[in-house]
């Protein structure tokens, strides 16, 4: 596994998770160059952006997430996170990392992905 993302659960509407990714070894000398993204897929749906952060550390973000969600990442650490604030239970879905490009193509494999369950 090249991306172990982790932090997922299950919270009420209105509450917060910070999920983390954290890339292997096998990739470390790599990492830091990527544009990284957050993904989910919902079940029954598709896998969706949720959140980009570019090498040089800019940020974008899907429009239903906009100003409840953070995405950051640590270099040094090889990781991404994603905080999120304001839960709601259409946020409920398997939330996974890979690395971002506009061709809609990706680097590395799946990882097994972090449940995260918003209840209402």
């Amino acid at each position: 596994v090249q991306l172990q993302a982790s932090g997922g659960g299950l919270v009420q509407a209105g509450g917060s998770l910070r999920l983390s990714c954290v890339a292997s070894r096998s990739i470390f000398s790599v990492f830091s160059p990527k544009h990284m993204g957050w993904y989910r897929q919902a079940p029954g749906k598709e896998r969706e952006l949720v959140a980009v952060i570019t090498s040089g550390g800019d940020r974008n973000y899907a429009d239903s997430v906009k100003g409840r969600f953070t995405i950051s990442r640590d270099n040094s650490r090889k990781a991404v996170y994603l905080q999120m604030r304001s839960l709601r239970p259409e946020d409920t879905g398997d939330y996974y990392c890979n690395t971002y490009s506009p061709l809609g193509t990706y680097d590395w494999s799946w990882g097994q992905g972090t449940l995260v369950t918003v209840s209402s």
